[in-house]
């Protein structure tokens, strides 16, 4: 065994003794807990979630292998340790003893092979298959180990596992009707379903088989959908819900000065991007992309839509969140040398656009809105097209060709590229394809020493810097709020994660 493997067995059992900081002394079980989400948790497949609410409510039903801690390391969910081979090809993974599924069947090393040979299979179409790592094939050793074979080395697959959408399902789904796992929940999960309306309630009740004896604290969790901002910070304020996930910049300020609530505020990766498909005209040239991108101040962006909450992005998905982040030249608005690019490309008579923006989360709108203005004075004419999120899932996403997307962070370099920028990503949104950042990103992924990871994911954002596949103004800092009588819960600068199990009731919660 390696010097990293040996270091990578021993954080995975050295998590199992990790426990939050509570303010209220002894954690105490019972209640209801509300919370509240922004947007429907429209699909609760756990191998196809797309946003923040599917996330939450399948963390609620699911587990996975690993979990992350707020410092983006892996620490044990379902597997207890694991340890690799001298060349990262090949990874061990020793789940609990005793597990069982909601319905009564055990959880054994057989569903988790099962489960990622779905992942792994395209017509599953699940985004974790280009963001769990080069897994080859998995297979149970017996009932308590699963291999991972992989088809290149990889340090980062203990990491990579806690992926939001590789939770672990029954083998009989995994390898049968998997459909059927739209319309029920059968997971390892702190919470078993009771009832779900995805654009109004969702209901899950304590697993009294969970695989932590301790917890959950609360007997339930109800999560609320309100998608109207104005609305869901009023519930928090009047004590009708309890926990605030996300909350918008123009009610942060109304949170913080409010009564019995505590405003929550942490840095993070997440951004909001404008979207190029660089197969289609006029976006296939390059210098119309680099146009648009010096059009934009990203100070004053920060400002107007982050409204000081955050930093100025670079068209780089990675800020200083980022292990592997490189600092590269901050782009400054320069309206001549973007009229020459464009007329460069052939539009000395400016250029006309649409640009699609979501409704939800309302800073999409505002991107947008502040994009036309900055723009328009370099010969851009923006038209900007809003609409329901639900109508944007189904029409635009991954379909159109021009429109604002909105990402959380994710847990490494390689995850953030796999998901949305190399040719082969689950979400390829710009269909930007270039071979020479797909080498970078492939040659990172098996490269353990850190100077020379380092210089490849470097090389890699400067060639995103500089072709603008897509561009990205801003990075939020995640913004929440909860009732001051919550314990144990805290944001997690993933956004994807939430660990409500970890969350108890002190003094003052209301009887439910």
């Amino acid at each position: 065994m390696t010097e990293l493997s040996r270091r990578l067995l021993l954080a995975g059992a050295a998590g199992l003794a990790s426990r939050p900081a509570f303010a209220q002394g002894t954690p105490r079980r019972g209640g209801v807990l509300r919370v509240s989400v922004d947007q429907a948790a429209s699909v609760i497949h756990p191998l196809r979630t797309r946003v923040n609410p599917e996330y939450l409510v399948t963390e609620l039903l699911y587990s996975n292998l690993t979990r992350l801690r707020p410092d983006m390391t892996a620490e044990p969910d379902l597997a207890t340790e694991w340890s690799a081979n001298d060349a990262l090809t090949e990874w061990r993974f020793t789940l609990r003893d005793g597990l069982v599924f909601h319905d009564g069947s055990p959880c054994t090393a057989a569903d988790v092979a099962a489960t990622f040979r779905a992942i792994l299979d395209p017509r599953t179409a699940s985004p974790a298959r280009t963001n769990v790592g080069p897994i080859a094939a998995t297979e149970a050793l017996d009932a308590r180990t699963v291999l991972f074979r992989l088809s290149a080395p990889y340090a980062d697959l203990p990491v990579a596992l806690a992926y939001t959408a590789a939770r672990i399902i029954p083998a009989r789904f995994a390898a049968g009707d998997l459909d059927a796992l739209a319309r029920q929940a059968v997971g390892t999960g702190p919470f078993k379903l009771v009832s779900y309306e995805p654009d109004r309630r969702i209901v899950v009740a304590r697993n009294e088989r969970y695989h932590d004896p301790e917890r959950p604290y609360v007997d339930r969790v109800e999560v609320m959908v309100f998608p109207d901002s104005t609305a869901e910070t009023s519930a928090l304020i009047s004590g009708d819900t309890d926990i605030l996930t996300t909350a918008g910049q123009g009610e942060f300020p109304r949170l913080s000065s409010a009564r019995g609530v505590t405003a929550l505020r942490t840095p993070s990766g997440q951004f909001l991007n404008v979207n190029m498909d660089c197969t289609q005209a006029p976006f296939t040239d390059i210098r119309v992309r680099q146009a648009l991108a010096l059009t934009v101040d990203r100070a004053a962006m920060v400002g107007f839509v982050a409204q000081g909450f955050g930093t100025p992005g670079n068209d780089v998905p990675m800020n200083l969140a980022y292990h592997f982040h490189k600092e590269l030249p901050l782009k400054r608005a320069n309206i001549a040398e973007a009229r020459r690019l464009l007329a460069a490309a052939g539009h000395p008579n400016g250029l006309d656009l649409t640009l699609v923006a979501s409704e939800n989360p309302g800073t999409r709108t505002q991107l947008a809105v502040a994009m036309r203005e900055m723009a328009r004075p370099a010969g851009f004419r923006i038209n900007v097209q809003t609409m329901p999120h639900a109508t944007y899932l189904d029409q635009v996403w991954k379909k159109g060709a021009f429109y604002v997307g909105f990402y959380n962070m994710q847990p490494t370099a390689d995850a953030i590229f796999s998901l949305l920028y190399t040719s082969d990503s689950a979400w390829n949104e710009t269909r930007w394809n270039n071979q020479r950042f797909d080498a970078l990103v492939r040659e990172a992924r098996v490269t353990t020493e850190e100077a020379k990871r380092r210089g490849l994911y470097g090389e890699a954002q400067q060639l995103m810097h500089e072709e603008v596949p897509s561009i990205i103004p801003a990075f939020f800092d995640l913004l929440g709020a909860r009732r001051d009588y919550v314990q144990g819960y805290v944001l997690h600068p993933r956004a994807a994660v939430f660990r409500l199990e970890q969350v108890w009731l002190g003094n003052g919660a209301p009887r439910r």
